[in-house]
């Protein structure tokens, strides 16, 4: 019993796949017999006919299992289909070549005109350097020129700018002009530090106990008495020397009110203060503390 239940079971089984192979087999079947079946003419329809031209036959190479082959297959069909196509990617190609092109084009001038930027900007960098290189220059010709004016301004005001740096005071006995020795000492001692120095003078003022213009004429010989020693002892230009005969009056910054009672000439030693800036200055002498007695 359990092994006819199995037995249809499997036949069961194995009836939809009888059923699909038979589907298939019927039209495959029908189809080689139709052509066996036309190909066949009735005797009586071909006694009837003896004179009709036969029917050009019907090619069968390119039917199918559907019939007709697929008219897709066909190399006319698809060439006439894929020309466009083709044309259509000709066009293209060129299209992209061209786009290419003008983008090279493009790029090439977009190029020169960077470089030539560039070196315009290059030019521009180096004549802003050489401008302010000659700026500098001339700031620094400025300054110098300033300060050739400045100095130039200190020489004009120094020209005639003289400073005490030292003085001698000579007396003589009864008013007459001789020098004693003592005085030419003096004299000498001064005459020395002097020598051989520029931008320096010599103040000479004479005094006279004598009053009136006795008095001056007095005094005038005794600056006379000193400048001749000086000139032809030392040789100390005259042009060096400036004296002025006073009498029995007192020179600035003397007491006014004090009498003169000695002949003396009192000498000052006059440095001007542009020949202190580049030469030592004459060392001034000491003053003297009292007439100088014969």
């Amino acid at each position: 019993m359990e092994n006819k239940f199995a037995h249809s079971n499997s036949f069961l089984g194995r009836l939809p796949l009888f059923l699909l192979a038979s589907a298939i087999s019927i039209p495959a079947i029908a189809q080689q017999a139709q052509p066996a079946a036309s190909s066949q003419t009735p005797p009586s329809v071909a006694q009837q006919q003896p004179h009709e031209p036969a029917a050009p036959a019907v090619s069968t190479a390119k039917e199918g299992f559907w019939g007709h082959v697929n008219p897709f297959a066909r190399k006319q069909w698809v060439k006439k289909i894929t020309d466009p196509i083709r044309d259509r990617l000709s066009e293209l190609d060129e299209l992209s070549a061209r786009n290419a092109r003008d983008i090279q084009d493009v790029d090439s001038r977009a190029q020169a005109g960077i470089h030539q930027a560039q070196s315009a900007a290059d030019a521009a960098n180096q004549a802003a350097t050489a401008a302010g290189a000659q700026a500098r220059q001339a700031s620094s010709t400025a300054e110098n020129a300033s300060g050739r004016v400045d100095q130039l301004n200190s020489t004009v005001n120094g020209l005639d700018s003289y400073n005490q740096i030292g003085e001698v005071e000579v007396a003589f006995r009864s008013g007459q002009p001789v020098l004693s020795a003592d005085a030419r000492k003096r004299l000498d001692d001064l005459a020395a530090k002097v020598t051989g120095q520029p931008g320096y003078i010599l103040e000479l003022e004479a005094h006279s106990p004598a009053a009136g213009s006795a008095g001056i004429q007095n005094s005038e010989r005794l600056a006379q008495a000193v400048e001749r020693y000086f000139v032809t002892q030392h040789d100390i230009p005259v042009y060096r020397m400036h004296a002025v005969a006073l009498g029995n009056a007192r020179g600035a910054g003397e007491e006014q009110d004090k009498p003169v009672r000695t002949s003396s000439v009192h000498i000052r030693l006059m440095e001007n203060s542009l020949a202190a800036q580049g030469v030592a200055p004459p060392q001034g002498a000491a003053p003297l503390t009292g007439a100088e007695q014969p």
